[in-house]
């Protein structure tokens, strides 16, 4: 007896399924570092044009550079329940189509900054690709605990290419802002593997607390949470008031205490919580460059 032909699936449900390879979160916490950089580096509002080339120009980068992450990883993405979803390991899409999805969005987005910035923002555009899915996904994601230390830097690149796009140069208060975003991803990540410790377990994956004890991992939640805010606040003399300063001390400050508080109920064999820092850590960034882009704007 013949097997009824397998359905075809649904145009929406394909389009979904490639959106969902970009990973649209990542694409959107790096867009509210993006833009209120440039309109920091312009005094106020950049060139339309020129915020909509490199809002365009970085979702393309950053959604290529996560399809091909998801190539990369569909080995361990089938192992874990919290990426076991995903188009790849689901067979929604396929390996291949992936790979060109993201070899095309990728190139389309060191054409378009090619095309409507300069060689400083398209370099590091072109250069946090590589960095992303060569060195990191490939390399320190599968081989080292201070994976996410290192990985950190694609992540907070987006601020740099900002600032370049708008000024053509790098200044104290970009690179200021960079290292916000740059410590900030320690905290946020490592809350988010402490929740899925044991998913990075079964998948060999040697993200911190995984591989260090309890005591190692609060101790570098509770250091780089301090990190951020001492960050922050050295951001604040480089042309900005006390519209940027008053907030983003505050919620540093809740950032930094959130931090000890999941430290103290780990130390004390209370249940840990990490979501709220994770959830938390999110809203700190948002807020903080919100106040950028006020700033800004005044």
């Amino acid at each position: 007896m013949k097997r009824p032909p397998a359905a075809r699936p649904r145009a929406r449900d394909v389009i979904k399924s490639y959106v969902a390879l970009t990973k649209p979160r990542i694409v959107e916490l790096l867009l509210v570092t993006t833009v209120p950089t440039m309109m920091l580096a312009a005094n106020g509002l950049p060139s339309l044009w020129l915020m909509a080339a490199v809002l365009v120009g970085g979702s393309l980068a950053a959604g290529g550079a996560s399809a091909l992450n998801c190539y990369i990883d569909r080995d361990i993405d089938q192992l874990m329940r919290r990426t076991k979803r995903r188009p790849l390991p689901a067979h929604t899409v396929s390996p291949r189509n992936a790979l060109y999805f993201g070899l095309t969005l990728s190139a389309l987005s060191v054409v378009i900054m090619a095309l409507t910035t300069n060689w400083l923002a398209t370099a590091m555009t072109l250069g946090s690709i590589v960095y992303y899915d060569l060195v990191y996904t490939l390399w320190l994601k599968r081989t080292t605990s201070a994976n996410t230390f290192w990985g950190g830097i694609c992540g907070s690149t987006p601020v740099l290419i900002g600032w370049a796009a708008v000024t053509g140069s790098l200044s104290p208060v970009a690179w200021a802002l960079f290292a916000v975003v740059f410590f900030w991803q320690m905290p946020h990540f490592y809350a988010l593997a402490i929740k899925y410790k044991d998913d990075y377990a079964r998948a060999g994956i040697p993200m911190l607390p995984v591989v260090a004890s309890v005591k190692r991992v609060n101790l570098e939640i509770v250091g780089f949470a301090w990190l951020t805010l001492i960050s922050s606040l050295a951001a604040w003399p480089f042309g900005l008031s006390w519209i940027y300063g008053v907030p983003s001390t505050i919620v540093g400050l809740m950032f930094v205490l959130e931090a000890h508080l999941l430290a103290r109920r780990a130390s004390t064999g209370q249940p840990v919580k990490p979501m709220r820092l994770f959830h938390w850590s999110t809203t700190y960034l948002t807020i903080v460059f919100l106040t950028v882009a006020i700033d800004a704007l005044v």
